[in-house]
């Protein structure tokens, strides 16, 4: 895998590894102090891949900061060497497992939006614990996004849409099901514009999407009303992109 071709790459200060956390005991991590203005927005962007989101929609909202989560080195030495070549001063890129950042470092109710476009389906149903999407890392994501805080979800991958949908309905306690809406920097037609999804679209895949909104409730009734809310979620429905609404495929089988 070589995303860069055989170019030299340079992260600059825009590409972040683990070698600039401090240890994960040592209390919350605020991600938001790598920021000249760190009192801005605060976004994050799990999977970043080479960076074609936070480069678009940056500069579209230049008052946001952004904070792209990148495992795989390849593509987090290529996402940050071409924010650096751009000079976009409200993008970070960090080297690290993002479930893990969340869990250990990332402080309460700090994030405005998470953005999980096209993450790896793991198909294989031995490896379905590694998807980002689990109940845990979703009452992680609900700590740390500020209230009214959204996780945008989109993905190719049918069995991953039904996992999504299952974990979304089974955390109704938590988070609201609503549509989801484009960014700005997305081009006609498209959902987010990643890399991914161009290459997806070529290809004729369906695309699907939703976007969960941190509820806000005592702890006390989320843990009292799970079990009803599983069961009440059963006749919710998550509703597409109305830009992609012909490209979902038929839910009968769930």
């Amino acid at each position: 895998m070589d995303p860069a071709r055989g170019k030299i790459l340079d992260v600059g200060t825009f590409g972040l590894n683990q070698s600039h956390l401090p240890a994960h005991d040592a209390g919350p991590f605020d991600p938001r102090n790598l920021f000249a203005s760190p009192k801005n927005s605060f976004e994050m962007e799990i999977g970043t891949g080479k960076g074609t989101f936070l480069v678009q929609q940056a500069v579209r909202q230049p008052d946001t900061n952004f904070l792209g989560i990148e495992w795989t080195a390849e593509f987090w030495r290529y996402a940050a060497d071409r924010v650096r070549r751009r000079e976009l001063a409200n993008i970070r890129v960090l080297h690290t497992d993002a479930t893990e950042f969340c869990r250990y470092w990332l402080p309460d109710e700090i994030v405005t939006v998470i953005h999980l476009y096209f993450s790896d389906p793991w198909p294989k149903t031995r490896h379905n614990k590694r998807r980002v999407v689990q109940d845990e890392t979703l009452r992680h994501f609900h700590r740390v996004l500020k209230p009214g805080g959204e996780l945008r979800l989109v993905t190719d991958h049918v069995e991953l849409w039904k996992w999504y949908q299952e974990h979304a309905h089974r955390n109704a306690n938590l988070f609201d099901i609503k549509p989801f809406l484009s960014p700005e920097s997305a081009r006609e037609g498209e959902m987010v514009g990643t890399n991914f999804e161009r290459k997806f679209a070529r290809e004729g895949r369906p695309f699907m999407a939703m976007t969960l909104v941190k509820r806000q409730a005592p702890m006390a009734a989320r843990m009292s009303s799970q079990s009803s809310s599983q069961s009440a979620a059963n006749g919710s429905s998550i509703q597409p992109n109305p830009r992609s609404f012909s490209r979902l495929p038929d839910p009968s089988p769930l």
